[in-house]
């Protein structure tokens, strides 16, 4: 089950990633490659601010942080549209949700599924 769990994720249109409690991208699907033209390999490992631009990272960190610490997010079930960047530099909009990941109890990080909302 585990390895059509995978596929799923893997080929989904939509992106979807997991990043840790360090703000560090740790799973990055195929969707997330046609979104935002980073490679998995070319992020795995990165600080998301690789596509958050820089003037509303101060507020997506404040926010993530708060998150982690309190387990509470006014968002469960709602989409989230913010600016978001792609590696050619071309910024898009995003609608994406968050959903909390724990492990052994504690809060380890964050998983999103995006979709590009940029208007054509």
């Amino acid at each position: 089950m585990k390895d059509i769990i995978f596929q799923m994720a893997e080929k989904c249109d939509d992106g979807i990633l997991y990043v840790d409690a360090d703000g560090n991208i740790r799973y990055w699907n195929r969707g997330c490659e046609m979104i935002f033209g980073f490679s998995a390999d070319e992020v795995t490992g990165s600080n998301l601010d690789v596509i958050i631009p820089e003037k509303h990272r101060k507020r997506h960190w404040d926010g993530f942080y708060r998150v982690l610490e309190t387990g509470q997010t006014a968002y469960n079930g709602k989409m989230l549209k913010v600016p978001a960047l792609r590696k050619d530099g071309a910024k898009l909009i995003i609608e994406f949700s968050i959903q909390l990941i724990e492990l052994n109890g504690k809060n380890a990080g964050f998983t999103s599924v995006i979709r590009d909302v940029t208007p054509k």
